[in-house]
């Protein structure tokens, strides 16, 4: 196998990692669906944050001296808006389908990235993203619930927020340091709504079992196969990958929990990404950041 050739293997099986994680992903929220009959969805969430800070810390044993004060203004900020974002996502999953969620929410990191663009063909894409949510509200997914809706779209806000927070982090502290400490400050914010919401539940076996399987499936295994495939990936070939999340979520909750949709839904979804596929490369093309979903992302 030449040089060449070595190399094009690598890039097709850093592809399939990421897609591997955002399915991943996916499987993992379809699960948390399941089980908010039993938890409700602040129980979930604190279930999974406080298994994914559980992991990451014990991995990474982050160093928590030496840090200035504005360091730790940014992490705890960084988990604050880590919880919200996971909680305003979960809450949107009661109301309605996986899919139009993820589409709808998808809109907050596209939205940086147009800004990110600084030309007025970033706007177009911005256009064509609200014409596709504009046709999600037409029946594709049945009724959609508005205050769900309104929860999908907060959450892509806190998104946003929860990258620009990230990079920031990043760059404060060494390594996965900022994020080990961000999900224990995340997990230690929402464990008391969730202990209120849900009580004595979140400790019965079965629910520890399945809220750790959604942690490794939403956090912990994504975000492990991506970091190999980001070794392979330029970030913004990854950043367009990780614009398919709407897709894949659609084709999730259809198999997974039977949440149905029609060929308008196809096309509103299809927009959306093509959407966020373009802001990313136009932004790439402006020389600024073409910030792709965070591997911590709802």
């Amino acid at each position: 196998m030449t040089s060449g050739e070595h190399a094009r293997h690598g890039r097709g099986a850093a592809v399939t990692l990421v897609v591997a994680g955002l399915t991943c992903q996916e499987v993992g929220a379809s699960i948390a669906v399941i089980l908010f009959p039993t938890t409700g969805a602040i129980g979930m969430v604190a279930l999974r944050l406080v298994f994914s800070a559980l992991v990451l810390v014990l991995l990474t044993r982050p160093r928590l001296r030496g840090h200035a004060a504005g360091s730790w203004a940014t992490v705890i900020a960084f988990g604050v808006v880590l919880a919200l974002m996971n909680a305003l996502f979960y809450l949107s999953l009661e109301r309605i389908p996986l899919g139009a969620a993820v589409t709808i929410e998808v809109l907050g990191p596209l939205v940086l990235s147009v800004f990110a663009g600084r030309r007025a063909a970033s706007w177009l894409w911005a256009i064509l993203a609200a014409i596709g949510v504009a046709l999600l509200g037409q029946g594709s997914f049945g009724h959609l619930d508005p205050l769900g809706v309104a929860l999908a779209a907060a959450t892509g806000a806190t998104w946003a927020g929860y990258i620009l927070l990230s990079a920031r982090t990043g760059r404060r502290f060494p390594g996965l340091d900022g994020l080990a400490i961000a999900l224990a400050i995340g997990a230690i914010a929402i464990l008391p709504f969730g202990i209120a919401t849900s009580g004595a539940v979140l400790v019965r076996p079965e629910v520890l079992a399945l809220g750790a399987a959604v942690a490794l499936l939403s956090s912990t295994i994504p975000y492990a196969l991506e970091l190999v495939a980001l070794r392979r990936l330029p970030s913004s070939t990854f950043a367009v990958l990780m614009s398919l999340a709407p897709a894949i979520a659609t084709i999730a909750g259809l198999l997974l929990l039977g949440q149905t949709f029609t060929w308008v839904a196809v096309l509103a979804v299809g927009l959306v990404v093509a959407a966020s596929i373009g802001a990313v490369r136009t932004a790439r093309r402006a020389g600024g950041d073409a910030p792709a979903p965070p591997t911590a992302s709802p």
